[in-house]
């Protein structure tokens, strides 16, 4: 299979592998003889995560226990792998008691310098593996244009910021067309949660100046964690460069996913159509390519849920139920999945949920506010809807999604922050399993294709 050219990253997915540092940036090419649609002199790699002081397997065991113990917010947010914990770049700015970072520059927490010449172009491939936070980067007196996105191209627009959920990557390019004898805050902070963590900060270093030099002004604010209405004035102006390949104008398949907060015998669970998700021990490819009907839940889940359902409060009953059942999906039909977000288990409380397919990607439609109902569909962009692997729902809003299921497999499509599928945010598409070929024994080393051969 044939990778499209753009930024993406790779990461681990048994229990929470990717919340201790099992990631890490895939960036493919043009072909060559092929040109980007737009031009640059040179490139960085950003790629954004959190960290926490506590290990994976304390926070699975915690997210898993009665009384639920949450995993808190990161300690420290991470570029390329480094950042600062009990020191800022930025102390004498905050008001806290923050004490100041003194880098000679070689240390491992020091903070990757991005060093760049006067009025040059730069193509900043950005990508966010972060397991919570959902962030906003911002270039200090410079604006960025936003080029790609998830590793499709995008009509060009500029930003002052730039809000990006986990799962998600962007390029944009930045002309150094400031003071070259200055050098110019880089700042990562947290949106859509409450944030506990400092930003992080780095440096657009110019030639002309020592990269030791710290700005003498304020860091870029990041706008405030519940601004929803940044994120979303950013999150609807993406839109397909001309050109891209357009949706099908039609659905043969509708499947409407309810996210909800919900209890599982005293147990704190995110579930989608009342079902919480837990994965078997033995792959889904190799159990349905084998015939092994015992190896998961063969009960359908379902495509919508109760009408009646009020997504503005929490339900009469929270309990939920938990399954591995698996939508099977018709070879070659293109479905439609509305995304609709609802109540956490406290009151007037929805997150934001990133949700990310696996082997495909899926057009955005469109996203609206409260329940999804009929008639919103007139409301799609057929023309030029953004072609993306990874969309985000607003709280109490709706997201809608077109893909089409040519990809033989089976298919994750969860939330991608970590502890929320850990704690059952996912459903599996499966299609064309049949035309599957040779499975690597590696993925059949596992459960009850344990001792099956290829």
């Amino acid at each position: 299979m044939m990778m499209q050219p753009g930024t993406y990253f790779y990461h681990g997915h048994y229990g929470m592998q990717r919340s201790a540092g099992l990631y890490g940036s895939l960036i493919v090419d043009m072909a060559d003889g092929e040109k980007e649609p737009f031009h640059y002199d040179a490139e960085f790699n950003l790629l954004l995560s959190d960290w926490w002081h506590k290990s994976v397997h304390e926070q699975e065991v915690g997210l898993s226990s009665n009384p639920f113990r949450w995993i808190g917010e990161p300690q420290s947010l991470l570029i390329n792998g480094r950042g600062q914990y009990n020191c800022s770049l930025a102390a004498k700015f905050s008001n806290s008691s923050i004490s100041q970072c003194k880098f000679e520059g070689n240390e491992k927490c020091a903070p990757p310098v991005l060093k760049v010449r006067p009025n040059k172009t730069y193509r900043l491939r950005i990508a966010s593996t972060t397991a919570l936070a959902s962030l906003n980067l911002a270039i200090e007196g410079h604006k960025m244009v936003v080029v790609e996105a998830d590793g499709n191209h995008v009509q060009p627009f500029a930003v002052n910021d730039l809000d990006i959920y986990s799962g998600e990557s962007y390029s944009v390019l930045l002309k150094t067309d400031q003071n070259p004898y200055k050098n110019y805050w880089v700042s990562i902070g947290v949106r859509g949660r409450d944030p506990k963590t400092n930003q992080a900060l780095t440096l657009l270093s110019y030639s002309a100046t020592p990269a030791s030099k710290l700005p003498a002004t304020q860091p870029p604010v990041t706008p405030r964690w519940d601004d929803y209405n940044h994120s979303k004035a950013f999150t609807k102006s993406i839109y397909a460069l001309m050109g891209s390949p357009q949706p099908p104008k039609t659905y043969n398949r509708r499947i409407i996913l309810l996210n909800t907060q919900n209890r599982l015998n005293g147990f704190v669970k995110w579930a989608i159509n009342n079902v919480s998700l837990v994965l078997p021990s033995t792959p889904y490819l190799g159990s349905i390519k084998f015939g092994l009907n015992n190896a998961f839940d063969q009960k359908t889940p379902p495509d919508n849920y109760d009408s009646s359902y009020d997504i503005m409060k929490p339900a009469p009953n929270q309990n939920t139920t938990q399954g591995s059942g698996v939508y099977s999906i018709t070879l070659n039909t293109t479905v439609d999945v509305i995304l609709q977000n609802a109540n956490a288990l406290a009151k007037d409380v929805s997150e934001i949920h990133p949700w990310h397919l696996h082997g495909h990607d899926f057009w955005v439609l469109g996203y609206g506010e409260g329940k999804f109902k009929d008639g919103d569909e007139k409301t799609f962009n057929l023309k030029n809807p953004p072609l993306r692997n990874t969309a985000v729902i607003f709280p109490f809003g709706w997201t809608a999604l077109r893909f089409v299921a040519d990809n033989p497999g089976v298919w994750a499509f969860h939330c991608h922050i970590e502890p929320h599928l850990h704690m059952g945010m996912g459903v599996i598409f499966a299609q064309g399993v049949h035309r599957v070929g040779q499975i690597p024994k590696q993925a059949l080393a596992c459960g009850l294709t344990g001792n099956k051969q290829n």
